[in-house]
């Protein structure tokens, strides 16, 4: 289906960012990946995902807090497959602590990488896309772009305002063959959220597994984490024809949690 297609998702070396690019690069997708991680383990899943699906997979490790990296990052992707097509801004980081406790430089940190960066990779993208008459923008926002959950309030912040910029985009781009929306994951088992399982399990004194089952328990009324190939296949029919008209959506993929 997205043969000749290529995709920028930036955090993609692991968790929902990678999820995301083997879903994509089983349908011929080009990858650029961007991301943390150690040198050798990231060139390793570069390789494999050329040799697992037949595409081509290129790594780019911008700064998502610096701008300039940022338009390195997608000009370095347009030189490399002609074009960016798909644009997913996956990049995130958490800190939870109340708010008269906050760091500001957790702060400005949350705010520069779930918000900001998502920003500059549009900035730069949009204009390509126009030229080629089709886009596909995809947000992973989150369920606290929601709704709210206490000592979050950089994250929540930011994902809000993520849902907001996707709204904006998609009215500025209704239209031009480019569609913008954000998707909004419950708890999914990540690096980013096992910390806060750990800190519930000690907090709660029973094991890890257990800690887990508490915290869908008070959210998520499946009393399922959401899984990466399940956030993979929604991206995926965002990409298709089937998703034409859909722009400007917060799409909650979360168990039930919104719906209560």
């Amino acid at each position: 289906m997205l043969k000749g297609k290529s995709a920028l998702i930036t955090g993609s070396t692991s968790g929902i960012g990678l999820g995301i690019a083997r879903t994509l690069a089983g349908q011929g997708c080009n990858i650029m990946m961007n991301g943390l991680g150690d040198p050798e383990k990231i060139e390793a899943t570069r390789v494999a995902l050329e040799t697992e699906f037949g595409i081509t997979a290129r790594f780019h490790g911008a700064d998502m807090t610096r701008p300039d990296e940022i338009s390195s990052l997608v000009e370095t992707t347009a030189a490399a497959f002609g074009t960016v097509d798909i644009l997913v801004n996956n990049a995130g980081i958490q800190h939870t602590a109340p708010v008269e406790e906050f760091p500001p430089d957790r702060w400005a940190a949350i705010i520069a990488i779930n918000l900001s960066s998502s920003f500059y990779t549009i900035h730069h993208t949009v204009p390509q896309m126009r030229r080629s008459g089709w886009g596909r923008i995809i947000n992973i926002a989150s369920v606290h772009g929601l709704v709210a959950s206490a000592n979050k309030a950089a994250y929540v912040a930011a994902k809000h305002g993520l849902i907001g910029l996707t709204k904006v985009v998609a009215l500025e781009t209704a239209g031009s063959g480019i569609t913008s929306n954000a998707i909004c994951p419950g708890w999914t088992r990540t690096e980013l959220i096992e910390p806060q399982i750990v800190a519930r399990a000690e907090a709660l004194g029973v094991d890890i597994e257990a800690g887990g089952r508490s915290m869908l328990a008070e959210k998520q009324p499946s009393q399922q984490f959401v899984s990466i190939g399940q956030l993979g296949q929604l991206a995926l029919f965002l990409c298709s024809p089937g998703a034409d008209q859909i722009t400007g959506t917060a799409i909650p993929i979360d168990g039930g949690w919104t719906a209560q």
